[in-house]
């Protein structure tokens, strides 16, 4: 299913193959848009390497309690022309400009996590 003109649902599928549950798909679909916006922004395709966990595969894999993973509200992203922090610096920027939706941004050594939480929360992985 194309949720926008460059994001699939099945991009957002949990890294185990779970589909994402119906009742997120709103979230899904949100967040996708924005992720267009960063990808028309850039005229290249970006990568998401997680988004939506169900909770046992979060548990698995070490992920925070309350992640907005779990919500299907975040995604960790690469991008293979730019640095996590080209990227980081890039999502800020659009964010501030309010092209993107205001949320959760960390820098990590080889992705950057955006999230769709509606409040700015910032953090260095």
């Amino acid at each position: 299913m194309k949720l926008t003109t460059n994001f699939n649902l099945h991009e957002f599928a949990c890294n185990d193959g779970t589909p994402v549950p119906e009742h997120l798909m709103h979230n899904v679909k949100e967040l996708a848009e924005n992720l267009q916006v960063l990808r028309d922004y850039l005229g290249e395709p970006i990568r998401i390497n997680s988004a939506y966990r169900h909770e046992e595969y979060n548990k698995r894999i070490g992920g925070a309690k309350k992640s907005c993973h779990l919500k299907a509200m975040a995604a960790d992203l690469t991008c293979k022309n730019k640095t996590p922090r080209e990227l980081h610096k890039i999502i800020e920027k659009l964010i501030d400009e309010k092209k993107m939706k205001q949320g959760g941004l960390g820098l990590y050594n080889g992705f950057v996590h955006y999230d769709i939480r509606g409040v700015k929360v910032r953090w260095f992985g």
